[in-house]
């Protein structure tokens, strides 16, 4: 018999919880977004993550320790070699990634791969950096307009991004560059994760926007994930925001995309209240990382967290009986360390639900797998060979 009928699993995109045993070798030791947040704004206002017993998982200024009976706490450590989007999402769902995928963040491209795109595409490429979307088009906007260019840059994350006003150059054109750049960085010098197509309007830098015709290129999982297992046993795997993009849409079978970290919760709402299905509903809210972490704004994170607390009650208000709620993050992203990188941090791991009536703090948990192998040992369907993790118990018992 299974436990639970419906699971929502909520990534906290980089919301990491203190360095991982093995920062220093990714110059991050010290680093520990949640905290830290929390010490600069003074202490954080989030009373339904408290409830449930975050306060474990680490001293986060704000909360307490309390008796949380319907919820398991622990940390996981991650086991896969990195600490970007794809690595920890392909982790939490059985695949271990031992060759970390590549960056480009302080260097920029290499010069031979931008003449090969170029050269392949037709188009000159200006820019060539990490940047943040939307300040780099106040910068290179109105210059890939006049000279019919496309803009490329990249972040923390391992992704090449191309830019072009609608206008200028025609959606099916910027997707059509985009395939040729991802044939390219599929090559193991280079082995980017994500292409991204970066669509924009506006008449000048003041007013330019980026708009819904974001297009992602990703790679495919390396093996099967526990999405692949549960949809060949007719589970549902529905995905809220990137998550569809992060697996290149292996193992899905449907998706939503999203403007926004509320965006996300409203419409996750919406599938808690209306959803008649079985399986998982895999949801991203990303604005953690993309609009806070990396720009290294503190304050802009906790107001966030702050809000997700808020919309996080309503949900649960709203759960049934046998629905199990999971939290936990990708990775970490303390908006007060240097640079603009993610950090290697351990992650929480928050299961909530009306069924579990002997809620504690199980310690930590080796690698974000657990989470996908819980999820299969709940529907009692049998992991591929390939996938690492083991179920936790005590969310089933």
């Amino acid at each position: 018999m299974k436990k639970f009928k419906r699971v929502f699993l909520i990534v906290c995109d980089s919301l990491g919880c203190g360095y991982a045993k093995d920062a220093e070798k990714f110059g991050d030791k010290g680093s520990n977004t949640f905290v830290h947040i929390s010490e600069k704004v003074g202490g954080l206002n989030i009373p339904t993550l408290n409830s449930l017993g975050v306060h474990d998982c680490a001293d986060i200024l704000g909360t307490t320790k309390v008796s949380h009976p319907h919820s398991i706490v622990c940390k996981l450590c991650e086991q896969s070699n990195g600490k970007d989007t794809m690595t920890g999402h392909w982790e939490m769902m059985g695949i271990e990634t031992k060759q970390p995928f590549k960056t480009f963040t302080d260097t920029g491209f290499p010069e031979e791969l931008i003449k090969e795109i170029e050269e392949k595409t037709g188009y000159k490429l200006i820019g060539n950096k990490a940047a943040s979307g939307t300040e780099i088009l106040k910068e290179l906007g109105e210059q890939q307009m006049r000279d019919k260019s496309m803009i490329v840059y990249t972040s923390a994350d391992s992704v090449i991004q191309l830019a072009a006003h609608e206008e200028v150059i025609s959606v099916p054109d910027l997707y059509k560059a985009c395939e040729i750049t991802r044939e390219i960085v599929n090559r193991p010098e280079y082995r980017l994760g994500r292409v991204i197509a970066r669509p924009f309007i506006g008449p000048d830098k003041d007013h330019f926007k980026r708009t819904p015709n974001r297009h992602d290129l990703a790679l495919s999982p390396t093996g099967r994930t526990c999405m692949d297992d549960l949809k060949d046993n007719n589970y549902m795997t529905s995905c809220v925001g990137k998550i569809a993009d992060i697996f290149n849409n292996v193992g899905v079978t449907e998706t939503c995309k999203t403007v926004s970290n509320s965006d996300g919760m409203e419409k996750t709402l919406n599938i808690v209240k209306n959803g008649n299905w079985e399986g998982l509903c895999f949801i991203n809210l990303v604005e953690f990382d993309s609009e806070y972490g990396h720009r290294r704004n503190p304050e802009g994170y906790a107001k966030a967290i702050e809000t997700f607390d808020k919309e996080l009650k309503v949900m649960i208000e709203n759960l049934r009986d046998d629905d199990l709620l999971l939290i936990t993050a990708d990775h970490g992203n303390d908006p007060t360390w240097t640079g603009s990188d993610h950090t290697r941090e351990d992650v929480m791991l928050i299961a909530y639900s009306k069924k579990i009536n002997d809620g504690r703090y199980i310690g930590e948990v080796q690698s974000f797998a657990s989470i996908g192998q819980t999820v299969l040992a709940n529907f009692n369907v049998k992991p591929s060979p390939n996938q690492i993790g083991k179920p936790i118990k005590e969310i089933l018992e």
